[in-house]
């Protein structure tokens, strides 16, 4: 009953921020043919705490990528309240054609309690129909974000789903035994404070540049 009153309580008192506004693809100009980005998945990809997608996840990414002068055409397809196989049954369909896929999701599993087993399987089957449309893409499955630090939810709350999206992101480790398929799990301490939008659940602007550098680490390395 603890649990059920928490999760009404932080719906209700959880200020509810739109997606980012503007264009969901856009080009980071730079020398040669451009290097292709698709960024796939839950709230975050749909920039829910930045203003548009130049400042959210997929825009900072593409960024940080052309850091070494090489131009970056970027595609956001990203859906607010989205888990794995809502993204794998409506918004794989909308990728292109892509050097590279970061698949960001696992709060939304998470918060439905969706077990690690069912977890992993949605996931490896969304890669799975990626590369049939798009032939052998590189992925990169980035880690579920550790519940355990989010402003937003009070404990015990934060305690049970901090303990699920754990074994959720261990779920998703697995996968980086597939060819052409990594896996980066991501840094706690990511998430301070700062890192955070006024709904204290996604990140802002700065949450997601942050993020946005170490998954670019992650590609360049």
């Amino acid at each position: 009953m603890v649990l059920l009153a928490q999760a009404l309580y932080v719906k209700r008192t959880t200020p509810r921020l739109p997606g980012a506004a503007g264009p969901t693809e856009g080009l980071v100009p730079g020398d040669g043919e451009p290097f292709r980005l698709a960024v796939l998945g839950e709230s975050t990809v749909d920039g829910v705490g930045a203003a548009d997608h130049e400042e959210a996840l997929t825009g900072c990414l593409a960024r940080e990528l052309a850091r070494d002068g090489r131009a970056v055409r970027w595609q956001a397809v990203g859906r607010t309240g989205a888990n794995a196989r809502v993204t794998r049954a409506e918004l794989a369909p909308l990728v292109r054609p892509a050097d590279l896929v970061v698949i960001a999701l696992g709060v939304n599993d998470t918060i439905e309690l969706r077990t690690a087993a069912a977890y992993r399987r949605d996931l490896l089957r969304l890669v799975l129909d990626l590369r049939r449309r798009l032939g052998p893409v590189d992925v990169l499955l980035a880690g579920v974000p550790p519940m355990s630090r989010f402003p937003a939810l009070p404990r015990p709350l934060r305690d049970v789903l901090s303990a699920r999206s754990t074994a959720l992101d261990r779920a998703a480790a697995t996968l980086g035994h597939v060819p052409g398929v990594r896996h980066l799990p991501m840094d706690p301490a990511l998430l301070d404070p700062a890192a955070f939008a006024s709904d204290r659940f996604h990140p802002g602007p700065a949450g997601y540049a942050r993020w946005a550098r170490t998954l670019a680490l992650s590609v360049i390395s």
